[in-house]
């Protein structure tokens, strides 16, 4: 009654034949849309097996929800609460019977059209008429302030109310879990990471204070890397010697006169002289 009152009047419009052909195309088409999504299902039958964990599972949760009941306080009914009461039963008996099945249709009267279009004209004037105009404000320094307290305030009250939790111990299950959980989420983002930033450059554009920014760690880098080896320069890190390390230095060592000297070729050409002259020998 007082939605009604603050409305005002309508101006009904008149249903044209376009109007009608359009709404019953919408309602061809829904249900052509619906039945298309709806598969083809196998009927199965209902076994006793099936009828007693059904049972036990409204006796369940019969069971649950009673248990989570508190203690209530009667209160009488009102002839009010008997109206409403009355009224719901007339609207779900309305409802219920909709969705029944085959029904006797009703015809839709001049007088049923014109209050239907009267309440969407309502509807919508009423929504409008709520809205006012808007006037847009800029975001200043101190309303960005305000928000960060507020968010800092909410987190605050949040963990305030939090109550304390009971710890539970750590299955091998639940380690297994976890670990399972870990995994997937491990796949799935480099899933994404391929399809999506694999391959893919990031265009950052070279803005006068970025070359400024990139001269200044250039230079910092370098002042660095000389003040190291300022400090650096003319020590030596000791290594502790051991008797594999001097007989693998021997060996270099060795390695480098042979190379160096040439001793490598001289004893191949007294090896050759040697054995050309033990066949000399052999032969004479």
């Amino acid at each position: 009654v007082l939605y009604k009152e603050s409305v005002g009047t309508g101006t009904p419009t008149p249903v044209t034949p376009e109007m009608e052909r359009v709404k019953r195309n919408q309602e061809i088409c829904s249900s052509v849309l619906y039945k298309e999504n709806i598969g083809k299902a196998t009927p199965t039958p209902v076994t006793p097996e099936m009828e007693r964990v059904k049972r036990n599972q409204e006796i369940i949760s019969s069971v649950l929800y009673k248990e989570n009941m508190g203690k209530v306080t009667p209160t009488p009914m009102t002839p009010e609460m008997e109206r409403v009461k009355r009224n719901q039963e007339i609207i779900s008996s309305v409802l219920y019977k909709e969705n029944v099945g085959q029904a006797t249709p009703t015809p839709v009267t001049p007088e049923m059209e014109r209050v239907k279009r009267n309440q969407e004209q309502i509807s919508s004037v009423a929504y409008r008429e709520g809205l006012g105009k808007a006037t847009p404000s800029l975001v200043t320094p101190e309303m960005e302030r305000v928000k960060r307290n507020q968010e800092q305030i909410s987190s605050v009250l949040y963990k305030e109310h939090m109550a304390k939790g009971t710890p539970t111990p750590l299955t091998p299950e639940m380690e297994r879990a976890k670990r399972n959980q870990e995994n997937i989420s491990s796949v799935l983002y480099s899933d994404s990471f391929r399809k999506q930033v694999q391959g893919k450059a990031a265009y950052v554009l070279d803005t006068p204070e970025l070359r400024r920014v990139r001269e200044s760690q250039k230079h910092i880098s370098t002042v660095k890397y000389h003040e190291d080896f300022e400090k650096n320069k003319g020590s030596f890190t000791p290594v502790v010697t051991d008797p594999i390390t001097e007989r693998v230095k021997k060996n270099m060592q060795d390695f480098s006169d042979i190379s160096y000297r040439g001793i490598q070729r001289r004893v191949v050409e007294m090896e050759r002289k040697r054995v050309d002259q033990d066949q000399e020998n052999l032969t004479g």
